[in-house]
């Protein structure tokens, strides 16, 4: 068999393949052209036809991370089922959804809005796709194997309602919280929902489960999205501190043994801590905002968001794409600095936002956290893109 037949045979055999390259693409393609539209737009020229906030926030949730997401769900959802692998058939109308989705929306947000509503609406076809194949697996599951499943199709149930809201807002006009919404009750709920069964699960811990724990975490993230919306920080902070104990004390509780832990799994327990610590941090920074009449602009969004959700996909989708190729998921030198410039990443904008609050001159560091996020996608990309592609080991 020739070499280009074998490379044929490869790419896009795994479900994880396609879904992991286009969100390592998009990740830098839409994160340059959001960097290229806010410094035009600070010089006094509009380039984008909606505001560089709607276009950085629903690029990242809906299709950057999303797409994440799909590539890891649907490789480990059949197994927690029980049920048939994803057919290629179907993975690949989803994982085209969004492609063209995102293509339509990228252009749309350049040339006309019109265009960007139906890359959203194409996108919208690609979740509900990845939805639906979660419910058909999850109908007939075993009753004692249902209940993480449970947790993941809520989780995607919550991504396709808050991504209708999305849709609804560019539509009205009407600031309905889309975005804001889907980050607490999508993205981050659904990467908890995925960390609290895996995590504990390959670091071998023997901590009873607590089959409430889950419910109890979205009904306080749904209460606290409650007053955000009212926009009650206060009490939304109160909350936030203390939903950080809570996680704090039942992490503990698992015992993961990180000191000890291979390095693969030093990341996962690092990624899991910066969910209490950026709600912690958050609050206090929003507490601190709110008292002396000032902003420190998305703080928490961004710790919870750069230090939670995107350490997690590093770890997870690193080991998913080591494993996946008949490698062993152990984190090499080259991983670990990946791992280091994620955590500089989230030091560097979370100083970026509170810089806005001080008298501090960091807002250069606005620069410096674009350019990283970039540098890390295309260092993440250099060594898996060929893993993911071709199999090969750089």
């Amino acid at each position: 068999m020739t070499k280009e037949k074998q490379t044929s045979n490869y790419f896009l055999s795994q479900v994880h393949q396609p879904f992991f390259v286009a969100g390592i693409f998009w990740a830098i393609s839409l994160m340059t052209l959001f960097a290229v539209a806010y410094k035009l737009l600070l010089k006094g020229t509009v380039l984008l036809t909606v505001t560089p906030w709607m276009f950085h926030s629903y690029s990242l949730i809906f299709i950057v991370l999303t797409q994440f997401f799909i590539g890891f769900i649907f490789t480990t959802y059949p197994r927690f089922t029980q049920g048939e692998v994803v057919k290629k058939s179907y993975y690949m109308m989803t994982f085209l959804l969004f492609q063209v989705g995102a293509l339509l929306f990228s252009l749309g947000a350049f040339y006309n809005k019109t265009v960007l509503i139906i890359g959203m609406l194409f996108s919208f076809l690609g979740m509900l796709s990845f939805f639906y194949k979660l419910f058909t697996l999850y109908l007939p599951t075993d009753k004692n194997l249902k209940h993480d499943p449970f947790w993941i199709l809520f989780a995607s149930a919550l991504g396709v309602s808050t991504h209708i809201l999305a849709i609804s807002q560019e539509i009205s006009s009407v600031d309905l919280h889309a975005y804001s919404i889907a980050f607490t009750l999508y993205i981050t709920f659904f990467t908890f929902t995925i960390a609290q069964r895996m995590v504990p699960f390959f670091s071998h811990s023997f901590a009873d489960k607590r089959p409430i724990f889950v419910h109890v975490i979205f009904s306080i993230l749904l209460i606290k999205t409650f007053f955000e919306v009212l926009d009650l920080q206060v009490v939304a902070s109160i909350i936030d501190i203390s939903l950080s104990i809570i996680l704090y004390k039942e992490f503990m509780r698992w015992e993961l043994k990180t000191a000890s832990a291979p390095a693969i799994l030093k990341i996962l327990h690092i990624a899991l801590l910066w969910l209490p610590l950026g709600l912690f941090l958050g609050a206090l920074s929003q507490l601190s905002a709110y008292f002396l009449g000032t902003s420190f602009i998305y703080a928490q969004t961004h710790l919870i968001a750069l230090g939670f959700v995107l350490t997690m996909l590093i770890g997870f989708g690193s080991r998913v794409a080591l494993g996946h190729s008949g490698r062993p998921p152990h984190a090499d030198k080259v991983l670990i600095k990946i791992f280091i410039l994620t955590q500089i990443l989230v030091l560097a904008r979370y100083l970026y936002s509170f810089s806005f609050g001080t008298d501090l001159n960091l807002f250069w560091l606005f620069d410096i956290s674009i350019m990283l996020w970039i540098i890390l996608f295309m260092f993440w990309g250099i060594k898996f893109a060929p893993i993911l592609i071709f199999k090969k080991k750089v």
